[in-house]
């Protein structure tokens, strides 16, 4: 049913006639059409909650929708379906008096029954709870619907029963001034439609559907039937209620089609008006054309009041709401009916409803749309896998495999199409194809420069900035970090470094202090265009590949640019705490090795940071020719005595040592600790960090004494000055007990163990790692000394936690269920040795 203006005309009451209202009955009166019989009550049922007339009156339609339920529920019957299909038939009069009613008089005479309505449908459900019952015990219809309407008798209980619906039949006729005597053309024309109904060729009844302005979807549209199934679910939920939905994504993901598809598919909307959303104005506009077409005003406002009062289920389409400082609600229809879609890049419009982001296509639904586009005919394999290529590096997105279907479709050049986008690319996404399959009049680079024109110049520059990092797992640390930058003499002077330190101002307070809210209204206008996507699950920020590219295409100065980045980066791998470096170094490592790729633009010298990142990242070779350049620079600009050219010595032998090249780490090692000897004194922790290094050189190299000998001196030194329960203290024991093992020195081995042990689960618990990894290796120990029973007890443990903290299936777990198989192999449990030796080399 169309919606219909206060102006129109009311439709005429229909003709009536003398006599009885009577319903719809089926003609046969044998019991084998009586199955036949509820079948035309149920369709005509169904076609009362189907019709337009109750569509904007979710009372009316919910209550036709039980007396469908019930009628369902008395065709399964298995006792007294004569009885229940005649009180029915009683009930079928309601529905037929209401349709009437609502197709002759509206909202007008709808909402004066709104009460009377809820009162029936609880009728309803009261008697799908008695029908229930009677199909559930060995007593009739009769006997179950005593309690139902509590009457002293079979005959009372009918009576009574169809007393309640003849009373609501009286109350809707007196709301409705029905004469009670009158008799009308309804009921012929409700054998015709029920007729018309089950007709194989009409299954639904179709809601008429007036669009104002809302063009087809592109005739080449492609997939998205996830994010099409859930729209139609959501619309489907919660009928008579007010639906919002929101898709949201990067302009050129094809939010807009994907909406003009959901329309063309859905044919439950009364009517459908499309507002280009991108201003104030444009919307204004919009609005202005829904009161013109309907004739009820001239104003924004007339059009959101009509659309109130229109109990119906229209559809309002706000396109490309993409302006984050767009004030989309008050455009809203404050009402709890009617369907609402939006589509914006903002995703901060989810807020409203329900939501969607709209990114990538599959990779089989991109394939199909490059090929239609193409014109590509006669398809053979060759085309598909050229166009999986194709696909591939325009990263699925649609608008962007449109434009490359456009061009080959033009030059026919499929199979070209690849070389000539590595090396024109940029040409090619900003090209705007001269035929084209929908009413989108933007390439993918113009939609996004749209985007970037409307940033300002602190979210443009990081946004930038970000094209020379990797595109992934951009956070705030990285700029944060930065910005605490404090000068070491090993890195770039104060005055190299005034573009970087002038673009992180911006997030600091006066007193220099890191403004996080500051960083995040920069970044958030960047993700209200979703020229970048925020995750909170990691606080990271990504950027889509094809953005990321376009990005740093369109700098007019991209050295000036670089030596900010870079810069940044260098200054924030500086300020890594020690006690974080290597999960950092992992975090930072893609961006580095992004940066890299730009050395050759050159800027403000980071070497030594850089260097320092790929070592603790296990990037040996990369690291150790960084850190050779700068130690060589520093050894020239300071001299070997330079402490800060000693710690490269250091960080350069744990690379060599890394690397397996242990006489290079030697003769490094030495050095550090002769000269931090004479700088520092032999009892700066500096220096007893150098001094264990090179024990553990000596140890790798298979000269236990010698390592035995530092090992004995740092115990002992760091004893006296941290003490007995420092970590660093325990650490130097843990190793000077390894190498009294070496040394078969297995007492003695034991004795520092159970020392560490305990030290360790009173300071770092038992389920720490390294509590773990002290109690696995005395559990070994034990074994050696050949106390396997002491060695069970603290290998089972052992191999019980780190199945807890690692899995089962992690290396060290399984090294420690290798070594309680031998335990218990010595111990002559040859049952359990197999359990656990088959579970760790054969783990499922």
């Amino acid at each position: 049913m169309s919606s219909s203006s206060p102006s129109s005309s009311v439709p005429p009451t229909p003709p009536q006639r003398k006599g009885a209202f009577r319903p719809f009955k089926p003609t046969s009166s044998s019991s084998s059409r009586k199955s036949d019989g509820l079948s035309l009550l149920i369709v005509a049922a169904e076609a009362a909650t189907a019709a337009g007339e109750f569509a904007p009156f979710p009372y009316i339609k919910g209550a036709c929708g039980t007396f469908v339920t019930l009628l369902k529920a008395v065709e399964n019957a298995r006792r007294n379906q004569e009885d229940l299909k005649e009180l029915c038939e009683k009930i079928q009069e309601i529905v037929d008096i209401l349709q009437v009613q609502i197709t002759a008089n509206g909202a007008a005479i709808a909402v004066r029954l709104k009460d009377v309505c809820e009162e029936f449908e609880r009728f309803l459900q009261e008697m799908l709870i008695a029908v229930d019952r009677m199909q559930a015990e060995t007593k009739g219809f009769r006997g179950q619907i005593k309690g139902f309407i509590k009457s002293s008798s079979i005959s009372a209980e009918i009576a009574g029963y169809e007393k309640r619906i003849q009373g609501l039949i009286s109350d809707i006729n007196l709301i409705t001034g029905i004469d009670t005597n009158f008799r009308t053309v309804r009921m012929e024309s409700t054998l015709n439609a029920v007729h018309a109904m089950i007709s194989p060729n009409l299954s639904a009844v179709q809601v008429p559907q007036h669009t104002n302005n809302c063009p087809p979807p592109s005739r080449i549209f492609q997939g998205r039937e996830e994010i099409l199934t859930k729209m139609q679910d959501y619309f489907a939920q919660d009928m008579g209620k007010q639906h919002i939905y929101v898709l949201h994504g990067l302009g050129g993901a094809g939010k807009t089609q994907i909406v003009l598809k959901f329309i063309q598919e859905s044919s439950r909307f009364t009517n459908v008006f499309f507002v280009d959303a991108s201003t104030v104005e444009t919307i204004q506009t919009a609005f202005k054309n829904i009161t013109k077409l309907q004739n009820i005003g001239d104003s924004s406002s007339d059009a959101v009041k009509w659309l109130v009062a229109q109990h119906e289920d229209w559809l309002l389409f706000f396109d490309n709401a993409d302006d984050p400082k767009l004030d989309l609600h008050k455009f809203l229809p404050r009402c709890t009916h009617g369907n609402i879609v939006i589509t914006s890049r903002n995703p901060a419009l989810r807020v409203y409803g329900s939501d969607s982001p709209v990114s990538s296509m599959e990779e089989e639904d991109a394939i199909v749309l490059l090929l239609k586009s193409g014109a590509v005919k006669q398809i053979t394999s060759g085309d598909e896998k050229r166009a999986a290529d194709i696909v591939k590096v325009l990263w699925y997105l649609p608008l962007a495999i449109v434009q490359a279907g456009a061009f080959i479709a033009k030059f026919g050049a499929l199979n070209q199409y690849l070389d000539l986008y590595a090396k024109n690319h940029n040409k090619l996404l900003r090209e705007k194809p001269s035929q084209n399959h929908s009413d989108y009049e933007w390439t993918v680079y113009t939609t996004w420069q749209m985007s970037f024109d409307q940033l300002s110049p602190a979210a443009a520059m990081f946004l930038q900035l970000c094209s020379f990092l990797h595109r992934e797992a951009i956070s705030e640390d990285i700029f944060r970090r930065a910005a605490d930058y404090n000068f070491p003499s090993v890195g770039p002077a104060k005055e190299e470094l005034q573009e970087p330190l002038k673009f992180l101002s911006q997030f600091q307070g006066p007193d220099g202090e890191w403004d996080t809210l500051a960083f995040l209204t920069v970044t958030t206008e960047i993700t209200s265009y979703s020229l970048a996507i925020f995750a909170p699950e990691t606080s990271t920020f990504s950027i889509h590949p094809l953005v990321h590219q376009w990005s740093r295409d369109i700098l007019e100065d991209p050295e000036s640019i670089y030596h900010v980045t870079h810069s940044i980066l260098g200054m924030s791998i500086a300020r890594i705490p020690s006690i974080h470096s290597q999960l950092e170094s992992l975090k930072l490592l893609p961006h580095l090795d992004a940066v890299m790729k730009f050395k050759e633009l050159g800027g403000p010298d980071f070497t030594w940071s850089y260097g320092v990142l790929y070592s603790w990242a296990n990037q040996h070779e990369d690291g150790k020719a960084l850190l050779i350049s700068v130690l060589e620079r520093q050894k020239r600009l300071k001299g070997e005595n330079d402490l800060d050219a000693l710690y490269l010595m250091q960080l350069l032998a744990t690379i060599y040592g890394s690397l397996g090249q242990l006489n290079q780490a030697e003769e490094l090692q030495v050095m550090v600790v002769e000269e931090r000897k004479n700088i520092l004194g032999v009892n700066h922790l500096e220096t007893l960090i150098t001094m264990l290094d090179l024990a553990s050189t000596y140890w790798r190299q298979g000269r236990f004494r010698h390592a035995e000998e530092l090992q004995l001196v740092v115990v002992e030194r760091r004893k006296r000055i941290l003490g007995d329960d420092h970590l660093e203290t325990l650490k130097a024991m843990y190793s000077l007990a390894t190498t009294y093992k070496m040394l078969g020195k297995l007492q003695e081995a034991r004795e520092l163990q159970v020392v560490v042990l305990e030290k360790h689960r009173s300071i770092l618990g038992d389920n720490h790692l390294t509590t773990v990894d002290v109690m696995d290796r005395l559990a070994r120990t034990y074994t050696a000394l050949g106390d396997n029973q002491k060695a069970k007890e603290l290998a089972v443990v052992a191999v019980e936690k780190r199945r807890a903290i690692l899995g089962d299936y992690h290396p060290d777990t399984l090294s420690a269920m290798r070594e309680l198989a031998f335990i218990y192999r010595n111990l002559g449990d040859f049952q359990k040795a197999k359990e656990f030796s088959s579970e760790a080399i054969h783990p499922l």
